[in-house]
């Protein structure tokens, strides 16, 4: 059994949105508490669902997961994280330092760096086996989505580089002091990183396309950290028992093709497979399920007609953004709902419409141009490169800012702007960017994932005190952006999910924090439903019996929603069978 080999203190899961990263760390966990382990699960994702997967209310703390003896759980939130380390910062020189002094402190460390390097610290003390991990013979990260745990994973190497090099005594979030005591710390976490006999990095994925070739890109770019301790999940292979069923042999084709041609990266690397589930993976029940899976009683559940009536299709949405013939459209949600084949099918049908429309994307491990498919005319496909904007956003701060400055002063803002924190305001900017083509154009941006797509937009308004803090200007683009993001006229939020509880609930929170934000959604695409497909195999019927709930509450909780059907092709969504019945089971 796959998790029987597990063996390492330090275990990393990560992959693509949407693989199955919480189940299997959590199964892995279970696993390794159930052979008489002291076992650690932390989530260091924005938008963990390590809660509703173990049902237990987590925090920062280890929580003993109830029913499982040697098992506790934690989430590493990035805003308590940040909050805990301005006050470990500030606090001391209250009383000793004037009032102002003290708010130029905060303020300095009011912004999105603050926010990554205390996330980060948690991280690192775990890693480095602080008081809390040495406690437990394994601790198992429960990671973010490809993009962000790869950016995770090279902070200490990042980190520890740039305060090796700094000769200046400041950073971006203070004096280097701060730093400096953290630098034995950072070192000794990249060092556990590497030592393939304290740490294992389990890179899962689904059986197709687009999340292998996103786990042999994760693969490849953990290698160039020395980081070779890994091996490959493939989770949800189907199999169909009714090889009459077009959606399941379709379903089991994909997996099959999918794996045959596995990249050369994974080819080499240990690997298992792991079926396909009949039910959500939420509850030690479902969690076991992985383990040693066992027939589900509602797979031999009868067919019938479960009527809903969603608000709208597609094209109807999609026909009623181009009536103002320009704005912003973006995709919000949790990993792997589809995003990336949402946005640019939108984008897809405002060209074909005649308007003239940007594509373009936020998320480090999207693959937009793929979902395209055919070229289009009017269409513009890109992707903000991180590297580029960093280099465009050190020459510009340098040209503005450098001519004002002595020699002393151009060094030591050159060492600013190598600090890490440093690509985090030039994407940013390349989103502020964006934003703005979309006064002339349509504009479809496929967002990270929902925590750090969250993270983003609460991040504006202290993003445009670090611009300040080494521009003499604010550039317009940054200044408006709030603005524009919230003018129902301009931007159309379009929140995707599953027809799952998981995707539902994340999706319910993000819209909930949008509101907050100002920001009031459009729609919700309840996108990949079996429910509508047609099928009638045994288990992707099972699964389709319990999206009925999960639709149910979105048409609860949306002023419109439209649903799609599973598709095979990623570059066609289906063309709109989802008006009045889907059909289904009783």
């Amino acid at each position: 059994m796959w998790a029987d080999s597990l063996t390492q203190r330090y275990l990393f899961f990560t992959g693509k949105g949407g693989v199955g990263k919480t189940s299997l760390s959590c199964a892995a966990a279970l696993q390794l508490a159930t052979m008489g382990r002291r076992v650690l699960i932390v989530s260091t994702d924005p938008a963990s669902n390590l809660d509703e997967t173990l049902q237990v209310l987590l925090s920062a703390d280890p929580t003993p997961v109830p029913s499982v003896e040697r098992l506790w759980a934690a989430n590493l939130d990035p805003e308590e994280a940040a909050q805990r380390y301005r006050d470990r910062a500030v606090n001391p020189y209250r009383g000793l330092l004037p009032d102002a002094t003290i708010r130029n402190m905060e303020e300095q460390l009011s912004g999105a760096c603050t926010t990554e390097i205390a996330a980060f610290d948690e991280f690192t003390r775990l890693l480095a086996g602080d008081a809390v991990s040495s406690e437990f013979d394994h601790v198992v990260f429960d990671t973010a989505p490809t993009g962000h745990t790869l950016r995770l994973l090279s902070l200490p190497a990042a980190w520890s580089g740039f305060i090796d090099t700094n000769t200046t005594g400041v950073t971006c979030i203070g004096p280097l002091s701060a730093l400096k005591q953290q630098d034995a710390l950072y070192k000794q976490s990249l060092e556990t990183l590497k030592d393939g006999s304290r740490t294992l990095v389990v890179l899962v994925a689904r059986p197709d396309e687009s999340s292998l070739k996103e786990a042999a890109r994760a693969a490849g770019e953990m290698q160039a950290l020395e980081i070779n301790n890994q091996r490959l999940l493939i989770n949800g292979l189907f199999h169909t028992s009714d090889p009459s069923d077009a959606v399941a042999c379709a379903l089991e084709k994909q997996g099959n093709e999918a794996i045959a041609a596995l990249p050369a990266a994974l080819s080499v690397m240990p690997t298992e497979t792991i079926p396909l589930m009949p039910l959500p993976i939420i509850g030690l029940d479902a969690i076991r399920m992985l383990l040693h899976p066992a027939p589900d009683p509602i797979s031999s559940c009868e067919a019938g007609v479960f009527v809903s009536t969603p608000t709208d299709t597609l094209d109807t949405l999609v026909r009623q953004i181009a009536l103002d013939g320009r704005g912003l459209v973006m995709t919000m949600g949790k990993g792997g709902v589809g995003k990336t084949t949402i946005a640019a099918d939108i984008a897809c049908r405002l060209a074909d419409l005649g308007h003239d429309v940007l594509l373009t994307t936020t998320d480090p491990a999207a693959h937009v141009l793929a979902a395209v498919g055919d070229s289009r005319d009017r269409l513009v496909v890109e992707r903000i490169d991180p590297e580029r904007e960093v280099a465009a956003y050190r020459d510009e701060v340098l040209s503005k800012s450098g001519s004002a400055l002595d020699a002393e002063g151009i060094g030591v803002l050159e060492e600013d702007l190598r600090s890490p924190c440093t690509e985090e305001i030039a994407v940013f900017r390349a989103f502020a960017r964006a934003v703005a083509c979309a006064e002339d154009r349509f504009v479809v941006i496929d967002t990270a994932p929902t925590g750090h797509t969250i993270l983003l937009l609460d991040a504006a308004e202290a993003y445009h005190r670090e611009v300040l803090r080494t521009q003499t200007d604010m550039p317009a683009m940054v200044k408006e952006l709030l603005p524009r993001l919230r003018d129902p006229r301009f931007t159309r939020v379009l929140i995707v999910t599953l027809p799952e509880p998981t995707p539902v609930h994340e999706a319910s929170r993000l819209q909930d924090d949008l509101r907050r934000a100002s920001i009031e959604p459009f729609a919700w695409i309840v996108n990949q439903s079996f429910l509508l497909s047609g099928t009638q195999d045994p288990l992707l019927l099972a699964r389709a019996r319990r999206e009925i709930s999960s639709i149910a509450e979105v048409g609860s909780i949306a002023h419109r929603y439209s649903v799609l059907p599973w598709t095979i092709d990623a570059h066609l969504l289906a063309s709109e069978p989802n008006m009045e019945i889907i059909t289904v089971i009783a």
